[in-house]
């Protein structure tokens, strides 16, 4: 009797856990999140440790699965980390196929939508310039366009009297 009211109560507690359990399908290791943390903190968070035990698989996101259902339910990089119950389990997803939907950042890849820094506001990737000769040259031939319109402006202004006389005369 009183090993079935431990066994409830221990079930009762993992319920109302203050913490979620994540899966890291590349390390094996289990990751505890307090609940509410948004996905993309983690998958940073799962994947800097990833790269500091020098493991090139890197997590996408993070979905829930159930024993016996075939669709996962996939969590966005704005979502917060919830648990669907005691059938669900939390845990990372890996992409294998190449660079899809991967950034290069050195040597490793991180992936797209997690390549913002933990704290969401310092990218961890170097971007390519968006400085190029064909953006220098778009911007001085519309400065030059600019200067050619003001002059036609100002030459038209300054003539506009003369056209007006020549149009009515009797002014």
């Amino acid at each position: 009797m009183a090993e079935g009211k431990e066994d409830s109560e221990v079930k009762h507690s993992q319920q109302h856990l203050p913490f979620l359990e994540v899966l890291c399908k590349s390390s094996g290791k289990i990751r505890r999140f307090s609940a509410g943390t948004e996905v993309c903190f983690a998958v940073n968070l799962i994947n800097k440790k990833l790269l500091s035990g020098g493991n090139c698989l890197l997590a996408t996101h993070i979905e829930a699965v159930k024993e016996g259902d075939e669709e996962p339910v996939s969590f966005g990089p704005n979502s917060m980390l919830v648990d669907y119950g005691s059938d669900w389990k939390l845990q990372t997803v890996i992409e294998s196929n190449g660079d899809k939907g991967q950034v290069h950042v050195g040597a490793e890849r991180v992936p797209k939508a997690y390549a913002q820094g933990i704290d969401g506001s310092h990218p961890t990737t170097l971007k390519q310039s968006p400085v190029s000769f064909l953006y220098i040259g778009k911007i001085l031939l519309a400065v030059l366009l600019l200067f050619v319109f003001g002059a036609v402006f100002t030459l038209f202004l300054e003539n506009l009297p003369q056209f007006i006389l020549y149009i009515n005369p009797s002014l």
